[in-house]
């Protein structure tokens, strides 16, 4: 009987998803409190390859770079952001992180760099339009995926220009694409409590919007297991789905687990969110977000084992090398700061999928 009545609870969403219709935050919130775990899973994989996904998973080999950790803004929920006068606070110059990933390339043929940092209030608007300058000169087969939309909206407060401009001049100096983070979670109530220093988030909607207007993809994100309901969520999700309505420019979703380590989180009881919370975000993330082509199962905030199931819960992309990532790891990671294309491709293929390098606009570097 409690079976059944399992399979009864997602028996309605799962008559939706096979007709093609969309889902809705009822719908969602109904996903996320289902105890019927596989049956999820089933479900998001059967919609992924409703959609025309296959055994595919794609990663990338990639180089990640943070300029600096001095942040004007005291997120409660960030283990890696320092003041300027904190013991391991730092600030690359433009010579010295350009030759740092020039050194690095000559290791590994890394073709994108992601790189985001604090939002450091004695830097100046030229720094930020010299450095993606600098790297693209230097490195300009490699793509440049640099600065959340909170450091865009950071930038046009140093410079008094508006976002339009400052991703235009970005653009120009070599700027590829926006990562997804800053998003954390919409609602105004989950801002207030754990980033109330930072921008409206209606700041990173409006700036991903210009972005694409302008040709510039983005990925998108969301930071969850903190303080936000599953309604909360959801509705994030739902506000991401209008804006690829509109504009399509969203390459991927990463749905993103807190790490509590190191934070005011931890102090107060906070834990790392389950196997199953993990799963069952990626899940209800692919069946919510029906016109995004690709959900990650980002497996250094994940750890690899949950990563690979994730892939047969309708994620399709495992992100990547991610070498030298610091940012997850300062909050409590306890995965490698980075694994090699080789241990990825065993990984996909450990889990049943076919292994795919591709770049950051997903075209096919190689299949294995």
């Amino acid at each position: 009987m409690a079976v059944a009545s399992r399979l009864d609870t997602l028996a309605p969403v799962r008559e939706k998803v096979l007709a093609g219709e969309r889902l809705d935050l009822d719908d969602g919130v109904t996903l996320l409190e289902s105890d019927d775990l596989l049956g999820l899973g089933e479900l998001a994989d059967t919609a992924r390859r409703l959609r025309g996904g296959g055994d595919e998973v794609y990663f990338v080999n990639n180089l990640y770079l943070n300029h600096t950790n001095v942040c004007r803004v005291k997120c409660k929920f960030c283990a890696f952001a320092r003041t300027g006068r904190q013991e391991g606070a730092y600030l690359w110059s433009v010579e010295d992180l350009v030759a740092h990933a020039l050194e690095v390339r000559e290791r590994e043929a890394y073709t994108e760099i992601h790189m985001v940092g604090g939002e450091h209030p004695h830097l100046d608007y030229a720094y930020y339009v010299d450095l993606t300058r600098a790297l693209h000169e230097a490195l300009p087969d490699v793509h440049l995926k640099l600065f959340t939309a909170s450091e865009i909206h950071h930038m046009t407060r140093l410079s008094g220009l508006p976002r339009e401009r400052v991703l235009a001049d970005l653009k120009d100096a070599g700027l590829g694409s926006l990562p997804g983070g800053g998003a954390e979670v919409f609602a105004d109530r989950v801002r207030r409590l754990v980033a109330p220093g930072k921008e409206h988030p209606d700041h990173w909607i409006a700036t991903h919007r210009v972005a694409h207007a302008l040709g510039i993809p983005t990925h998108c994100t969301i930071l969850y297991g903190h303080v936000e309901t599953y309604e909360e969520r959801i509705d994030h999700l739902l506000r991401l789905r209008d804006l690829q309505d509109e504009t399509g420019g969203f390459l991927a979703f990463v749905p993103l687990p807190f790490h509590p380590q190191n934070t005011v989180f931890e102090r107060r009881g906070w834990d790392f969110s389950t196997g199953c919370d993990d799963l069952r975000m990626v899940a209800v993330s692919r069946l919510v977000l029906d016109n995004v082509a690709h959900i990650k199962a980002y497996w250094i905030m994940l750890s690899t084992p949950v990563a690979q199931v994730a892939l047969h819960f309708g994620a399709d992309d495992i992100q990547g090398t991610v070498m030298e990532e610091q940012i997850a790891h300062a909050a409590g990671a306890v995965t490698p700061q980075e694994e090699r294309v080789a241990d990825l491709v065993a990984l996909i293929r450990d889990a049943g999928r076919l292994p795919v390098q591709r770049d950051t606009l997903y075209e096919t570097v190689r299949t294995f």
